[in-house]
């Protein structure tokens, strides 16, 4: 399998959560003393597919969602982002979208998540199958699908049939230890996707969490790209990331900014980093600009509204002094 080939036809197929996020205004408010709150879609998966969509790229997002007036809220949004909502359904009865209430601040910052009885985990067998994979060059999706069933053996079914119409595997493994019911079934599902993905996305923790230890996590991303991936990605926050691909091993650094909030990150970085694949940009220089992408969502409140278009991720890069040095590994 060409992995880039696919990611160049810059048509993908998101499968995961899309959710509601509160923020409190104005920045620097903490959550038991705010009056006023921010409303945006929120959602790992969700958040890539609109970033992706403002780079210009087309995305179809694939989930479930309350049937009431939150998840026709979280439809709205998909769409007023310009994410293709077709395969979005909405599941009856006492399942609900996730909420994420989170601070506009770095320190004693907080972060809330509703996930009981989440909308999210009854994406169903059924619902991967009725996707035609051919429309797309690539699918991609974020750890929290796999905590729970029926969500966990849809996604892995949604892996095998991309995978026999010739997609390649984006997955950012997102461990989100609230969503889980222990940490051992965590290592053990993610670690089987991991094996089946062809571009892997993670931090220092995830890699060693999934290796059984964080001392054991850069051996565990050299694995997989001497093995079963065609590109990993090993993020260390401040220390910036090292890229595994054909047999090389390249590190690079990050845009200083005055971090407003923690959140959003990684989704920035995945859609800045993808969507610079698609447009033919080598990988370090995907990377880097996945970084910078990264670096202009934590400067801004909210997530999926703070994702950058092409010309304001390129007035960043102009205007900033530039990357820090690569870290030690």
């Amino acid at each position: 399998m060409d992995v880039l080939s696919g990611i160049k036809k810059n048509a993908f197929v998101v499968v995961g959560r899309v959710g509601i996020d509160f923020s409190p205004e104005p920045a620097g408010t903490g959550i038991e003393t705010a009056e006023t709150m921010m409303v945006a879609m929120g959602g790992s998966s969700a958040n890539i597919a609109a970033g992706l969509v403002k780079f210009g790229s087309k995305a179809a997002l694939v989930t479930r969602v309350s049937d009431d007036a939150i998840g026709r809220y979280c439809v709205n949004q998909l769409k007023h982002y310009g994410v293709d909502a077709t395969h979005v359904k909405p599941i009856a009865g006492e399942f609900r979208n996730s909420l994420a209430v989170y601070e506009t601040r770095v320190e004693n910052h907080n972060s809330v998540i509703y996930r009981n009885g989440a909308a999210d985990f009854q994406m169903s067998v059924e619902d991967v199958e009725a996707i035609d994979y051919t429309e797309f060059g690539a699918l991609i999706t974020a750890g929290t699908v796999f905590a729970a069933e029926p969500s966990r053996t849809a996604a892995f079914r949604a892996f095998e049939l991309a995978k026999a119409a010739g997609l390649p595997v984006i997955f950012d493994v997102d461990y989100r230890p609230y969503s889980w019911p222990s940490p051992q079934v965590a290592e053990k599902v993610l670690s089987r996707a991991g094996a089946m993905a062809d571009v892997i996305v993670a931090n220092d923790e995830e890699f060693g969490f999934m290796a059984g230890g964080i001392e054991k996590g850069l051996t565990k991303a050299r694995e997989l790209a001497n093995s079963t991936a065609a590109i990993v990605v090993y993020k260390m926050g401040h220390l910036g990331a090292v890229t595994f691909v054909n047999g090389t091993e390249t590190p690079s650094g990050i845009y200083p900014v005055k971090a407003l909030k923690p959140t959003g990150a990684g989704d920035s970085f995945m859609a800045g980093f993808i969507a610079s694949l698609a447009a033919g940009r080598d990988i370090h220089d995907a990377v880097m600009r996945g970084s910078a992408c990264a670096a202009i969502v934590v400067a801004k409140p909210g997530c999926a509204p703070a994702m950058p278009t092409e010309p304001e991720l390129e007035a960043f890069l102009a205007a900033h002094p530039g990357p820090t040095a690569p870290g030690p590994l």
